[in-house]
């Protein structure tokens, strides 16, 4: 586990470290030459003692080379493109849709792959426009330029469409549509089941209840509105409609439990991992249901070949694999609170609950409390620097609305499936759907409500940042070793009890070591 900590770490750390190199390619090659001169110390006969500690530090060397290496790979793809001498100009070209069209109140965006590279093009959105046809676009060429929020932070919107493979985009641009079906069959085919679905959805539960149960079960946040949209996020819930990996875990336990009663063992395997493929097509491979997905498909091959699931090391090597496809992900606001927040509920709970739930059993709902608190906890340096604005009863919100979030999506979800055979039991369903969303919406706007449901914090660097997760994690190393002491307090004194001879019983006069001889023991 230490070398694949090590190995994943310093990863990040090339990635990071990338942007202030003046020559990458040249410093990743003298790592390399320095981790293959630790490696021959090694290997001409280092003490056993040292040998563990050559092994990471050749490994973080050559991962750390790794991660340089491929984000400047990564960057290639933005050097070579025609479109840099047209920009401020009125350009015409052409390219094929290559994402499902995003929505919004007045405009739709568009991700159009050219020959000159990847296009965010917004036009009017009542364009019948959809993926896989193939455009002509004319309008202004520019660059995407940071810009500051309302709380005070700057939004570097130029890294955020790098992360997404664009350079350039085209505001308010004229469109028309040369040719239809250019898209992926497969892709064009889930995407027209997930409209078909929401049609059926639509037709039964009504507004603004149906745009929250599209949330819940596909992340169309679009389909809020910006008023409720602002409720979610003064009372910290927001989450819940932007496919977080507690959605995407609960539409894969679905997944799961329904095949189990029509497959095998193995067979249950095989589809649920298309169907977790297919899903993840469908609500956009935004960076959290990635990550979850992965998580997902590593649980049932685990399961599948009776291998004992770590969720530490599914998390990390779901982290490395996203970032080798792309390291400019390090970089996404999504991916960094997607991970550090699964990573607070495996490092934090199980102290809250060693510490608190033993000793008070008769806490309700303390899944959700401990879950809700940790996460909190572990999010809210990347809270703080990015957003600006923290919600003060997100803890109590979360509590209130997390329990019935299962119960509104599997509603939901029944109602659209039976509103391809009944429309009157697409109702009745429908009915109880709708009380649920309204319960949840409830909620979320009676607690925003509160003037001090938020409040908005300083300005503070990536170092501050870095500063107060380094405080958490000595708080947790501290955490863990007075939790060993109090379990065994004569921890201390295994030692020395060993060295008297007196205290082991049944001694031998054989050759041969004892049950309890010492060696045994620190093994």
């Amino acid at each position: 586990m230490p070398f694949f900590i090590g190995a994943t770490v310093s990863f990040v750390i090339g990635i990071a470290v990338q942007t202030f190199l003046d020559d990458p390619i040249s410093i990743a090659l003298w790592l390399m030459v320095l981790a293959f001169c630790v490696g021959m110390v090694w290997r001409r006969g280092s003490s056993v003692s040292s040998s563990p500690v050559l092994i990471l530090m050749s490994l973080c060397l050559i991962f750390l080379s790794l991660g340089i290496i491929r984000t400047e790979i990564f960057l290639t793809q933005f050097e070579t493109s025609s479109l840099e001498t047209q920009i401020g100009e009125t350009v015409s070209v052409s390219g094929v849709i290559i994402k499902e069209p995003d929505f919004r109140e007045k405009t739709v965006q568009l991700y159009v792959e050219t020959n000159s590279g990847k296009l965010l093009v917004s036009t009017d959105k009542n364009v019948d426009i959809e993926y896989g046809d193939k455009v002509n676009i004319e309008g202004k060429l520019s660059k995407p330029e940071s810009f500051e929020t309302e709380l005070g932070r700057t939004f570097d919107y130029q890294t955020y469409l790098k992360i997404r493979g664009v350079e350039y985009e085209v505001s308010f641009a004229e469109v028309e549509i040369i040719e239809k079906g250019l898209g992926n069959p497969i892709v064009y085919f889930l995407l027209k089941t997930k409209e078909k679905f929401v049609d059926s959805i639509q037709s039964v539960i009504p507004e603004p209840q149906v745009g929250l149960g599209s949330g819940l079960l596909l992340g169309i946040k679009s389909a809020l509105g910006d008023d409720i949209e602002e409720d979610f996020r003064r009372t910290g819930i927001i989450h819940i409609v932007v496919l977080s990996g507690y959605n995407v875990m609960l539409v894969v336990a679905f997944i799961i439990f329904c095949f189990s009663f029509l497959l095998s063992h193995r067979s249950r395997m095989v589809a649920g991992v298309v169907a977790i493929v297919c899903f993840a097509l469908i609500v956009g491979l935004s960076p959290t249901v990635v990550r979850a997905s992965i998580m997902a498909v590593l649980v049932l091959i685990a399961q599948s070949y009776g291998r004992q699931y770590d969720v530490t090391r599914g998390l990390l090597f779901a982290g490395l694999v996203m970032l080798f496809i792309n390291p400019y992900l390090i970089y996404d606001i999504g991916f960094q609170l997607s991970f550090v927040a699964t990573l607070g509920l495996i490092m934090i709970v199980p102290k809250l609950e060693e510490s608190f739930v033993n000793r008070n059993k008769g806490l309700g709902l303390r899944e959700f409390f401990l879950a809700t608190v940790s996460t909190q906890i572990a999010v809210l340096p990347l809270l703080m620097y990015h957003i600006g604005e923290i919600s003060l009863i997100a803890v109590l919100v979360n509590i209130l609305v997390l329990p019935i979030v299962p119960l509104a999506m599997m509603l939901t979800f029944l109602t659209g499936i039976l509103g391809f055979v009944s429309m009157t039991a697409a109702s009745m369903v429908g009915f109880v759907a709708t009380l649920s969303l309204s319960y949840i919406l409830l909620i979320a706007h009676w607690f925003s409500s509160f003037p001090f449901a938020t409040i908005t914090v300083p300005q503070f660097g990536v170092m501050g940042t870095l500063g107060l997760y380094l405080v958490m994690a000595a708080g947790l190393y501290y955490w863990e070793n007075r939790t060993i002491k109090e379990n065994n307090p004569f921890s201390d004194w295994v030692i020395e009890e060993e060295k008297e001879p007196s205290s082991l019983p049944n001694e031998s006069t054989s050759d041969e070591p004892s049950s309890l001889d010492p060696p045994v023991f620190f093994r």
